[in-house]
C-alpha cells in the first residue's frame, strides 16, 4: 500500500503543481487548507482522547477546545447536541456555539451489526445510568445515546471496552462503522458469509493512524446475502456477494455511492474479488480516497465526486497499478433480490435449522430499559446473540423451533412485533430537531404518529411501501430512495405561516433498479398535512397501479395530480 501522505515531502507521486487544484495529496495539492483541514493537520483526531481522559473530563464542558469540541471529538463518536428549544428557522442563521448544548451525541459502533446479548446489556445499562434512557437505533447499524456529559464519558468507554465495544471513529473523516448482513454466517440462502472479512478490516483499518485523515467520511458496506440487504448502491465502498462461473462465491465490488444534498448511486468496477482479498481492495479504496480525494472544498470532498470525475475504469486502473499491483478478476454483477422487503423483519429458518426471528421499533426509537429486556428475552429463549440491521430494525439469533413463539409473544408485550403493519415496517426517522444541530423540523414523533395514523386509516394497505422522514437535506434516513421521501423544511401553510413540513420525493428505490425519487413541481406538505397526503397518494396508487406494479414504478409514470 502506498504510505501516508502526512508529510509533504513523502508524500507525492507527481511533481507539486502551483495551481491549487481540489486539495489532493498525490498530485502535490496540500494548500490552502479548509478549516477541517488544518484543524486535522495540527493534530490527529484519534489523539484528542487523551486530552478528554485527563483534562475535560475533570474540567468539564467548559474547558474544551473549540477544534476538540466540534471537530475531533468526533473521531471517538461525540457530536455536542442541540440545545433545547431553538426552533427550526434558526438551524442556518446561528453560530456553531449558539447551538451547542453541553451535552453529547455518543454514537456507538456495531460493525456488521453484531452484538452478543451481554454487550447489549452494557449497552442499555449505559443508557439508563447516563444518557437519560436514549438508545436510538440507527440506519447504520449503531446505537446512539444523547444527553452524555463529557465527564461521564471515560467510564462509558471501559464500560464499552470491557465487553469488546468501541465508539473509534463512530463519527468525523474517517472510515467509519462497516455494514455486515445481520444474517452473515446463518442464513439458509446466504452466497458468502462475510464476517472475516469486516473482522480484518476492523483489524487493520480502525483506529490506524494511516487512514484517520480522509478528505471526509467514509461509509463501507458488505453482504453475502442475495436480499442486497445493506444498502451497498450508497456507500463509498461496497462489496455485493455473487456467485463466479469459474471461482465460485465471492464479492463484486462497488465504490462512489452517497446521498446527502448531491446523491449518486455507487458503480460496479466489474471485478470479483475472494474473501480472503476483500481487505487488501477495502485498503486499496479507502488509500485512493485518502490520496487523491478532494480536500480543498468540503462539498466536494466525498469519494463519489472523485469516481464521478474518473470513471469506473481509471479508478479501477489507478486501484490495480497503484496499490494492489496486481490485476482484479472480472465478474458477474449480482442478481436481482426475490424478496421485496430486505430488512430480515419476521420468523425465518437458518442454516442449522434453528430461527432468527427479526423485529420492528418505532421508526429505531427505543430505550436502555427495553434493550436490557430484549437482552433478557433472547437469553431466555436459547439465543446469546442478537443483531442491528441497516433499516433501525433488531434480531434475535438462534432460537429453538420450541421458543419461537414465546419469544415473539415476549417481544410484543414490549411493543416490539415480529409481524409489523407495512407502516410500521417501511418507515424510517432520522434523529431531528430534538437532538440535531442540523435539523430543520422534529422526525422521531412524526414518525410514530403517522405509523399509527396511517394503521387507523388504511389498515389493509399490505403493499411493502418505504417512508422515509428525514429533518434536513442531509439525507441521513435515505430520503432520496424512499417510496417516498420527505426532506424536511419550513413551508406556509393555508394561513401563510411559517411552519414544520417537508419537501416530497417520490419512488426512489434500492436494488438493481435503484433511482432516486422523483420532485413533484411545488410539491410541499405540512407536518399536519403528512397523514392526510400519504393516505391520499396510497390510495391512488391502489386504484391506478396494474397487476404487480410495485409503488415506485407508479410513481414515475403517475401524473402530477395524482401524485398531489
Amino acid at each position: 500500500m502506498a504510505a501516508t501522505p502526512q508529510d509533504p515531502a513523502v508524500a507525492p507521486r507527481r511533481k507539486v503543481s502551483r495551481h491549487r487544484g481540489e486539495g489532493q495529496w498525490a498530485v502535490g495539492h496540500f494548500t490552502p487548507l479548509n478549516g477541517n483541514e488544518q484543524f486535522k493537520k495540527d493534530d490527529d483526531g484519534l489523539n484528542v482522547r487523551t486530552r478528554i481522559e485527563t483534562i475535560y473530563s475533570k474540567r468539564g464542558f467548559d474547558s474544551i477546545d473549540p477544534n476538540d469540541l466540534r471537530g475531533r471529538m468526533r473521531w471517538w463518536g461525540l457530536y455536542t447536541q442541540r440545545k433545547p428549544g431553538i426552533d427550526g428557522g434558526k438551524t442556518a442563521i446561528l453560530e456553531p456555539e449558539e447551538l451547542d448544548d453541553k451535552f453529547f451525541m455518543l454514537r456507538v459502533r456495531i460493525d456488521g451489526g453484531r452484538l452478543t446479548t451481554e454487550q447489549l446489556r452494557v449497552i442499555g445499562e449505559i443508557s439508563q445510568e447516563f444518557a437519560r434512557g436514549t438508545a436510538d437505533l440507527t440506519d447504520r447499524q449503531n446505537v446512539q445515546y444523547h444527553w452524555i456529559r463529557i465527564e461521564d464519558v471515560p467510564e462509558i468507554w471501559e464500560r464499552l471496552e470491557a465487553v469488546g465495544l468501541s465508539t473509534t471513529e463512530a463519527c468525523g473523516d474517517t472510515p467509519r462503522v462497516i455494514l455486515g448482513s445481520p444474517v452473515a454466517g446463518i442464513a439458509e440462502d446466504e452466497i458468502i458469509d462475510g464476517t472475516p472479512a469486516v473482522e480484518e478490516i476492523q483489524r487493520r483499518i480502525i483506529g490506524n493512524k494511516d487512514f484517520s485523515n480522509l478528505p471526509r467520511k467514509f461509509k463501507s458496506a458488505i453482504s453475502g446475502s442475495p436480499l442486497l440487504d445493506v444498502a451497498h448502491e450508497i456507500n463509498d465502498v461496497a462489496f455485493v456477494g455473487v456467485n463466479h462461473p469459474e471461482h465460485g462465491p465471492g464479492f463484486d465490488l462497488w465504490v462512489g455511492g452517497g446521498l446527502s444534498t448531491n446523491p449518486k448511486i455507487g458503480q460496479r468496477l466489474g471485478a470479483w474479488v475472494p474473501l480472503d482479498e476483500v481487505a487488501d481492495v477495502y485498503e486499496g479504496v479507502i488509500s485512493i480516497f485518502r490520496d487523491y480525494g478532494y480536500r480543498r472544498l468540503r462539498n466536494r470532498a466525498r469519494l463519489k465526486f472523485l469516481v464521478a470525475d474518473w470513471g469506473v475504469e481509471k479508478f479501477r486502473q489507478v486501484l490495480e497499478d497503484e496499490y494492489l499491483e496486481r490485476k482484479l478478476v472480472d465478474g458477474p454483477a449480482p442478481d436481482q433480490p426475490v424478496a421485496r422487503w430486505r430488512d430480515h423483519v419476521g420468523v425465518h429458518r437458518q442454516q442449522d435449522g434453528r430461527f432468527y426471528v427479526g423485529f420492528a421499533p418505532r421508526v429505531g426509537r427505543i430505550d436502555g430499559a427495553t434493550l436490557t429486556k430484549i437482552a433478557e428475552l433472547a437469553e431466555a429463549h436459547g439465543s446469546g446473540r442478537v443483531r442491528t440491521t441497516v433499516e433501525q430494525k433488531m434480531i434475535v439469533l438462534d432460537v429453538e423451533e420450541g421458543q419461537v413463539d414465546s419469544l415473539v409473544e415476549g417481544l410484543e408485550a414490549l411493543d416490539l412485533t415480529a409481524r409489523p403493519s407495512t407502516f410500521r415496517r417501511g418507515t424510517m426517522a432520522c434523529t431531528g430537531i430534538e437532538y440535531c444541530k442540523l435539523a430543520i423540523v422534529e422526525t422521531k414523533a412524526r414518525g410514530a404518529s403517522l405509523i399509527d395514523e396511517l394503521e387507523r386509516r388504511i389498515p389493509e394497505f399490505d403493499e411493502p411501501i418505504t417512508i422515509n422522514i428525514n429533518g434536513c437535506p442531509n439525507a441521513c434516513a435515505r430520503i432520496q430512495v424512499a417510496d417516498i421521501g420527505l426532506k424536511g423544511q419550513l413551508v406556509l401553510n393555508d394561513a401563510g405561516e411559517q411552519v414544520e413540513g417537508f419537501q416530497v420525493h417520490l419512488g426512489g428505490a434500492l436494488g438493481l433498479e435503484a433511482g432516486f425519487g422523483r420532485k413533484v413541481r411545488g410539491l410541499k406538505v405540512t407536518s399536519d398535512e403528512l397523514p392526510d397526503y400519504i393516505e391520499r397518494v396510497l390510495k391512488r396508487f391502489q386504484e391506478e397501479r396494474e397487476d404487480g406494479e410495485r409503488f415506485a414504478v407508479w410513481a414515475t409514470r403517475a401524473s402530477e395530480e395524482a401524485l398531489s
